[in-house]
């Protein structure tokens, strides 16, 4: 009897409380929006998944190291690469090796969109700074509003790395509903004849641009913001052994299996971070509240932002506003949200390609803003 009544005191059942089964709910949530809407199954399945594993109750510090806040548990040596920012840059040199900057480099004006678009990390970080929370803190919740998980991690990992789980599952969560959170904004600020415009097809990028713009770009940004040199350093890196034609098998590599395998993980640990005893916090419930807040601005200065520009266009070179809610990193589906709405206004209107600019331009955007805050910050 006393092993039995020791087996239910170990058992879930016994130490289960209203928290984790919350928590377990948000977990099947976020699988059930992945596999049934598709919004980014390639994330949200690992991190719903993670939810699961680590609001699955047990006795904490109980000898069995189980969990991720737990000396000597397999979880913890995972998560490690979270707290101290290995999983990001790697999955910048995948995105690297994914990328075609092409759009970017034809029309080179459209990455003032992708800085436009960080509005978002700038207004929460004083929104942050009002609500109680230090100095580092602030920054870390600001920069979800770049939409870049990796980036949203790096950067919290460095200043404020008890809020990791919370910035990034807020992060990742925000960057899944862009479908949902993106079109009410753009069809609140723009007009019907604005969503109609109608851009010049990108101009023929040669070889040579392609290759040389990594190179640039890193020795530009570099000396602008060095603290963006891990995150920035892999990105174009990775599309350098992309456009080279000489590194394949690497880019490859970083593109396919590398890139994969560092998010699965990243996925998992960061949802099993998310443990009802420590995550269901005040804070937490702020940094949501924040996130959202982040997103909505990022959107917003974007659009507004390209119909300042259209002021000194002249008519046939004018820019889409549409494509200005791009400029937030959330890869490629800010670009495609675009997309689909120039294409409700006018269904001949294709504007993916020209999206595309300040999309990766917004990822750019991003690492540079955090870069930035860690040189004052840390």
């Amino acid at each position: 009897m006393d092993g039995l009544v020791q087996f239910l005191d170990y058992s879930g059942f016994s130490n289960i409380t209203p928290g984790h089964l919350l928590m377990i709910l948000v977990g099947m949530l976020f699988i059930y929006l992945a596999i049934r809407f598709e919004y980014q199954p390639i994330l949200l399945v690992p991190i719903g998944f993670g939810i699961l594993i680590g609001n699955t109750p047990f006795i904490e510090h109980g000898g069995m190291a189980l969990g991720i806040y737990e000396d000597g548990s397999v979880m913890n040596y995972l998560y490690q690469g979270v707290l101290k920012g290995v999983f990001p840059p790697l999955i910048f040199l995948g995105i690297g090796a994914m990328t075609d900057f092409s759009p970017l480099i034809s029309n080179p004006k459209l990455i003032l969109l992708g800085a436009a678009a960080q509005l978002g990390i700038f207004m929460t970080y004083i929104g942050a700074i009002s609500l109680g929370f230090t100095n580092p803190e602030a920054a870390s919740i600001g920069i979800i509003g770049g939409a870049d998980g990796p980036t949203a991690i790096y950067l919290s990992s460095r200043l404020a790395p008890h809020l990791v789980g919370s910035i990034a599952i807020a992060a990742y969560t925000y960057m899944a509903l862009v479908p949902l959170i993106q079109p009410p904004i753009m069809r609140l600020l723009t007009t019907q004849k604005e969503r109609r415009i109608k851009m010049k097809p990108p101009r023929s990028v040669t070889r040579m641009e392609k290759v040389m713009f990594p190179v640039f770009a890193l020795l530009l940004t570099g000396f602008i913001s060095p603290g963006s040199l891990p995150l920035l350093g892999m990105l174009f890196l990775g599309n350098l052994l992309k456009e080279s034609m000489v590194t394949k098998r690497l880019a490859d590599t970083a593109r396919n299996a590398m890139i994969d395998i560092v998010t699965i993980i990243l996925g998992v640990t960061i949802g099993a971070s998310t443990q009802a005893t420590t995550f269901l916090t005040r804070s937490s419930v702020l940094i949501f509240i924040l996130g959202a807040t982040a997103f909505m601005f990022s959107t917003a200065g974007g659009i507004l932002f390209a119909r300042f520009m259209n002021l000194f266009l002249r008519e046939g070179n004018k820019i889409n506003p549409l494509i200005g809610a791009a400029g937030v990193a959330a890869v490629p589906e800010s670009a495609r949200v675009a997309q689909i709405e120039g294409l409700k206004a006018d269904p001949t209107n294709h504007l993916i390609m020209h999206a595309m600019a300040p999309n990766v331009a917004g990822v750019i955007g991003s690492a540079v803003a955090a870069g930035i805050m860690m040189s004052f910050l840390l």
